[in-house]
């Protein structure tokens, strides 16, 4: 006995559900051609992940289930195809003070025309990013359903996401006679999230001796990446098939089943690199920004430093050089060798740069200023006007001519406030705001050393990486003279704010007490600059965006 399912591993965009729809269903007619019984799509596929509050508004659900049934006439005609597609379902009960969830988190089986069976998620996650018990109510029982044409009908359980890390709901569906579990998915990437993915699901069929096919969602919603790498596995655990990251794919995965036995076999794509992972999230989180978005094109301040010439290699490698434009800012303080780099840089990616000096404008803030700084010396306030002037700037070409300006702060200064609000901090999306500076420099090596969209082969010089950082807001200005050095850093920061260590656990870890008590008060004290920064891509497993959420007003220290 055969049966061929596909994962249909779709880009979907939030709220168009016209568009969804019409993605699965071209999916599913191919799938069908290629001799495909059972299509798998994912979670929330009719909507998009995650629609947030608009599950409150039943006119969104009401169009999810008119979107449903477009879904289920148009593939009517496909004798013996199932579908399976996630949507939202129900309704609550709502006031101006209270909410009572009373929505689910559905997958439906769709079959010539008709709803055959549906399934609620039973386990919603309400950790880092996640806020499904905002939204949905848990669902109860299982949902097993037979695919495959006459005579050769396999039991299929459906799950949904989170059910497939706890025990329950793959073990009731196997009581229910499930011979095979399809899991559907939108599970945002973080680095090695791919690997802790198939761990627990490799948990999972050892546990309820079934083999397993996971279809993952892919693309880039606002803050969030999915990577795709849908995937299925044997009922020993092994690895049936494994579709490419990053990338829309329709993987069609054969079950045999012989006696009792039931074997699943497909293409099986190699694991990819951490580094590259990473590259490819952050391309891809700007590709689907800008283009889910409508902006036509992308602009930054490009410095001579690292994290700018970082966040123009991947826009380049998400956009095209046509698409992205590059301006050097220069100020008194801007050395010969960041212009000259800069310009080098632009010149290697062949984008559009040019050079609009700041030196006039500061001059006549200092101008004006004279008289109520009148005998004060110099400090940060003439730093962050330098900053803003630039801000401004990029924000007046942006407004000018529609593009969207990236911003090139880090997560190890958004930390600690290591930037300007209004000035370094000003644009509409932050790239590499997940990534602590040793990363950023380890990136730019990986970058160098690979061409992956075939954009051009070493993008960054190498005197941007190995130069020691610097601001370049005042005379011989270096990061680590306001700043311990990044090794330390970045340390004290995935262990204090990604794992919520206490400052009294990373002392007996090894770093020096006034190392941690700086930097920690840092990160306090800098609630409100993040607070109005820009949106940016999430890439590991706490980020300073939806998992971060400390109040500003705040005395406690841990």
């Amino acid at each position: 006995m055969t049966l061929n399912i596909c994962i249909a591993q779709l880009n979907l965009v939030v709220g168009d559900l016209a568009g969804n729809a019409q993605k699965i269903i071209t999916a599913a007619t191919s799938a069908y051609h290629d001799g495909a019984r059972l299509v798998l799509t994912p979670e929330l596929s009719i909507c998009g992940y995650a629609a947030e509050d608009l599950f409150l508004r039943a006119a969104f659900i009401a169009a999810c289930d008119a979107a449903v049934a477009d879904v289920a006439k148009a593939l009517a005609g496909f004798n013996d195809l199932c579908v399976v597609v996630g949507h939202p379902t129900g309704g609550d009960v709502r006031t101006r003070s209270v909410a009572v969830p009373g929505r689910f988190n559905s997958a439906s089986v769709l079959r010539e025309g008709k709803v055959i069976a549906r399934y609620d998620k039973r386990e919603l996650p309400n950790y880092q990013v996640f806020d499904e018990r905002r939204y949905f109510s848990p669902g109860q029982g299982v949902c097993v359903f037979e695919a495959g044409a006459s005579g050769v009908r396999v039991k299929v359980g459906v799950l949904i996401c989170e059910d497939a890390w706890f025990e329950a709901p793959a073990r009731d569906a196997a009581q229910a006679g499930a011979q095979l579990l399809a899991v559907i998915n939108a599970s945002p990437f973080h680095v090695g999230k791919g690997l802790e993915r198939e761990q627990m699901m490799r948990e999972r069929v050892l546990a309820c001796g079934l083999p397993l096919v996971y279809a993952h969602l892919v693309g880039g919603q606002d803050e969030v990446v999915f990577e795709g790498r849908s995937f299925a596995l044997n009922a020993d655990g092994t690895v049936a098939a494994r579709a490419p990251g990053f990338i829309e794919n329709q993987l069609l995965v054969h079950v045999n089943q012989a006696q009792d036995a039931m074997f699943l076999s497909a293409n099986i794509v190699p694991e990819q690199t951490a580094d590259a992972d990473l590259w490819h999230a952050l391309v891809l989180g700007v590709r689907d920004y800008i283009g889910k978005n409508g902006f036509p094109s992308v602009l930054l301040g490009l410095s001579g430093g690292i994290d700018s010439a970082l966040v123009l290699a991947i826009a380049v490698d998400a956009l095209g050089k046509e698409r992205v434009r590059a301006v050097m800012m220069p100020s008194p303080y801007t050395a010969d060798i960041s212009w000259i780099d800069a310009r080098e840089m632009a010149q290697r990616l062949g984008v559009r740069y040019d050079e609009l000096s700041i030196v006039p404008e500061f001059q006549a803030f200092k101008t004006t200023l004279a008289q109520e700084f009148d005998g004060l010396p110099e400090d940060t306030t003439e730093e962050n006007i330098q900053a803003r002037i630039r801000g401004t700037l990029l924000m007046a070409l942006s407004n000018k001519f529609g593009s969207i300006v990236l911003t090139t702060g880090n997560k190890s200064e958004m930390a600690t406030g290591y930037c300007t609000l209004y000035g370094d901090m000003a644009g509409g999306f932050a790239v590499i705001k997940d990534l602590v500076k040793t990363t950023v420099f380890r990136l730019a090596r990986w970058r160098n050393a690979h061409d992956p969209y075939g954009t051009g082969a070493c993008p960054i010089p190498e005197r941007i990486i190995t130069r020691p950082p610097s601001a370049e807001l005042r005379p011989d200005q270096k990061d680590q003279d306001s700043l311990p050095p990044y090794e330390v850093l970045d340390g004290i920061l995935e262990r204090y704010m990604e794992n919520d260590e206490s400052i009294e656990q990373l002392v007996a870890a090894g770093f020096d007490r006034a190392d941690v008590e700086r930097v920690t008060r840092l990160i306090k004290i800098n609630e409100y600059k993040r607070r109005q920064s820009p949106v940016g891509i999430r890439v590991t497993h706490r980020s300073f965006g939806k998992d971060w959420r400390y109040p500003i007003t705040n005395r406690f220290r841990a």
